[in-house]
């Protein structure tokens, strides 16, 4: 079975490249720049793992993981948090996420994690 990745960025770019990479390692992949939409969509979508940005308009990262750890219907959903902050990855374990990458990552790193966590 394919696993379905949604990724969340403002940042078009990394979305887009992030995107395009993962899919070359033949994951299915839903993107979403705006973090207000996030939440519905994941409803809607249902994707396997989640890899979130921290620092967003809107909504922030941190906030959106904290709401999807405490609804009984999406704590289970494994979340990747990545930033290039350097308090990042602190953010990261306190809201709850299952992993951190820093900003810039490499894929392989990042396919790695997405592996670790089933």
């Amino acid at each position: 079975m394919i696993k379905k990745i949604m990724i969340c960025d403002d940042d078009e770019g990394i979305l887009d490249i992030t995107g395009l990479l993962l899919e070359s390692y033949g994951y299915q992949v839903l993107l979403e720049p705006n973090s207000s939409l996030l939440l519905p969509r994941i409803s809607t979508e249902k994707p396997d793992l989640l890899l979130i940005d921290i620092w967003m308009p809107l909504l922030m990262g941190d906030e959106i993981v904290r709401m999807l750890k405490n609804n009984k219907d999406t704590a289970r959903l494994p979340i990747i948090m990545f930033s290039a902050s350097r308090e990042s990855e602190r953010i990261a374990s306190e809201v709850g996420a299952d992993d951190y990458i820093e900003k810039p990552f490499n894929i392989e790193d990042l396919n790695n994690k997405i592996i670790a966590l089933g």
